[in-house]
């Protein structure tokens, strides 16, 4: 028989074996735990260890249903089990449980994987004109993600954080970081770990998408307020491959009196992989090139990479004191990488950012090498981890087997950082990533968009990745400009598109130059070198529009950290799709490739080569005045609007005037 219990905090059920426990887990919100037996507390998630809750909540339990209300929003339990999520006031439906079949299985289906382990799914019904936004970061085009089938697993610009915004009014955390896959798809929406101990997840809703992105701020974690420096122009490129390369080109920038906020020692500035140090024959005296570089007002960011060599001399004693992911089979060898010393190429191993004695080990080492240098800024690359092939089935973390854990790894790198850094008083933490999870945003992460090409089609793909970063609680997101991969700094069709990319990048919470330009240059066993890639490198008048758009962003940089206050205080995003800022129109529901900076200033960027003008959307509720030119606008009307190179299509919110005036050469 079925049993519907209160215990004083949760409204549980139960049927022979089957278990579940809905519990107030914050404003609005509701977190559902489902398995066998009983229920699991402590297992590795994005929630907050404890209960956000705050404001009121009710059981009501009749016989065939018992009901959780806690403020707006409902979830009614039936006999057999099956959720339906109502908004409180009008008990309109959000989002309800699906069976696969009206006999067998249910809406939750676990099958045993060993070790009190099992594949779990969870259905949910589809309604044919839901949208749904999140989900991570995918270059696949679309800022829509209905109908799409997405892997939950970590890889180099595909990053997997399982958290969604429906346009139906709620938001929805898979609150499990195993390996599996989520289908959005018309007949039905199933999400899918591949080896767990229990279904977990969470819903909220609100009277807009700003409050569900609120709620789960509140739930999974703030955003620490972004450091005052990071609003400033980053300089990078594959590589520098000396501290005398790297100063002169900071230098360079002083000379011509272009603000230069941080640059960039990339990969193999060490002897091995693994030392997290500065290899001593190219980089003499990093203490002294970290005050030059403070003299000229210019931090230095380097790359720290996860991953640890044989021939380090760290891998011995992280492999003897149990700090390296171990596997189920075959050597805890994870990737195959050139390193330095031999022409081979050898298996690196990674540190297990899931146990607490590695991630204090790696900061050791950071801090006496880095750290009591003077360096502050960290490149966390290849913190997905990069493996290849990716066997997240046969490792072993101290969080648990691969394929129920592996996704927590990018955010407990982070973690390693964030609390080594505020161990040492530091207030001010920023670590660049290329993969995260739900959560991710409390240790001061700003997110990049991997490694992606030098190509219109990328920048375009960049513009709806970056809204749906925005969608998934992370609120720091920056791109490399003109793309990673390819670019020749004297081909024409290139240069437009590094000055597109400039215009998009500057309205971005991030704005940083970084590639692997031509001509490309091997170094022998351990890679490859870039061309140059600094401002300069593209031609007079490219050179021209770039610099107005660093001299826009050194103004705006003041409204740029007054609007990223609200990321910190209420998880509201810089990048602000069209339907975070105006839910009620609907078309700006559609629209994926313009955006809000902020409160006030309308972003359209030019993403096709060629293009001279573009059509806008001007939302409803709210007049539009061009900074090109001054015209002003009703909202709710499309416009087409000219698009020089020299320019990017603006437009101010209502009476704002933030500084956003161009000061570029009449033609290009």
């Amino acid at each position: 028989m079925h049993r519907f219990e209160h215990d004083g905090k949760a409204l549980n059920w139960r049927l022979d074996h089957q278990r579940l426990r809905l519990e107030p887990w914050g404003t609005d919100s509701v977190r559902v735990r489902a398995g066998l037996h009983g229920i699991t507390d402590g297992l590795p998630g994005a929630l907050e260890a404890e209960d956000p809750s705050s404001g009121e909540s009710a059981v009501r339990i009749g016989d065939d249903e018992a009901v959780l209300r806690v403020g707006a929003l409902e979830a009614a339990v039936s006999a057999a089990g099956q959720i339906v999520f109502r908004r409180s006031g009008d008990g309109t439906e959000l989002l309800r449980e699906q069976p696969a079949h009206a006999w067998w299985p249910g809406a939750r289906h676990l099958v045993s994987t060993g070790g009190g382990r099992h594949r779990l799914e969870q259905r949910f019904a589809a309604y044919e004109d839901e949208r749904l936004f999140g989900l991570g970061q995918h270059m696949n085009g679309r800022f829509d993600q209905k109908g799409m089938v997405l892997e939950l697993l970590q890889r180099n610009g595909e990053v997997s954080i399982p958290f969604a915004v429906s346009s139906r009014g709620y938001g929805f955390l898979w609150n499990l970081p195993a390996v599996g896959r989520v289908e959005l798809s018309t007949n039905g929406t199933r999400w899918v770990a591949d080896s767990a101990r229990q279904i977990d997840y969470w819903v909220t809703t609100g009277a807009g998408p700003a409050d569900i992105l609120a709620h789960y701020a509140d739930a999974t974690g703030h955003s620490p307020e972004l450091p005052e420096w990071a609003s400033g122009f980053w300089q990078s490129k594959l590589r520098y491959s000396s501290q005398e390369e790297l100063l002169a080109v900071a230098r360079e920038y002083h000379r011509r009196g272009l603000p230069l906020a941080v640059i960039v020692a990339d990969y193999f500035h060490w002897r091995h992989l693994g030392d997290w140090s500065f290899d001593p024959a190219a980089w003499p005296d990093p203490a002294a090139m970290v005050r030059e570089l403070s003299e000229m007002g210019t931090r230095l960011m380097v790359s720290v990479w996860p991953s640890v060599s044989p021939l380090s001399v760290n891998h011995r004693p992280m492999l003897e004191n149990g700090l390296l992911i171990a596997t189920n089979s075959g050597a805890p060898a994870h990737v195959d990488w050139p390193d330095d010393g031999t022409d081979a190429q050898i298996g690196l191993s990674f540190y297990d950012a899931t146990n607490p004695q590695a991630r204090d080990y790696i900061w050791r080492q950071v801090h006496d090498n880095y750290y009591a240098d003077g360096v502050r800024t960290w490149w966390l690359d290849a913190c997905e981890p990069e493996m290849r092939p990716g066997h997240p089935h046969n490792l072993t973390y101290a969080a648990g087997p691969g394929d129920e854990v592996a996704n927590l790894y990018p955010r407990e790198h982070a973690r390693a950082f964030f609390e080594g850094m505020r161990d040492n008083g530091e207030t001010e933490v920023l670590s660049l990533v290329r993969s995260a999870w739900a959560g991710s945003q409390r240790y001061g992460v700003a997110l990049w968009s991997g490694d992606i090409p030098a190509t219109f089609q990328a920048l375009a793909d960049s513009v709806r990745a970056g809204l749906n970063v925005a969608m998934s609680g992370i609120p720091w997101w920056t791109t490399d400009i003109g793309g990673f991969h390819g670019g020749d700094p004297d081909d024409e069709g290139y240069r437009e598109l590094v000055v597109r990319w400039f215009q998009f990048s500057a309205f971005c919470p991030l704005f940083r130059l970084h590639g692997h330009r031509e001509p490309r240059v091997a170094l022998g066993p351990v890679g490859v070198d870039g061309g140059p890639n600094e401002v300069w490198s593209y031609g007079p008048e490219a050179y021209a529009a770039i610099v107005a758009m660093l001299q826009l962003r050194e103004r705006l940089r003041p409204y740029l950290h007054e609007q990223l206050s609200e990321a910190s205080a209420r998880g509201l995003p810089l990048m602000r799709p069209l339907l975070l800022a105006f839910p009620a129109d609907p078309v700006c529901w559609e629209v994926e490739d313009q955006f809000l900076c902020g409160n006030d200033i309308l972003v359209a960027p030019v993403t096709e080569l060629g293009a001279r003008s573009r059509p806008v959307y001007l939302p409803a509720g709210a007049t539009w005045t061009a900074v090109d030119g001054g015209a002003c606008h009703d909202g709710g009307q499309w416009v087409e609007v000219p698009a020089p190179l020299n320019r990017i299509p603006l437009f101010l919110r209502d009476n704002a005037c933030p500084p956003v005036h161009l000061d570029v050469p009449a033609s290009f």
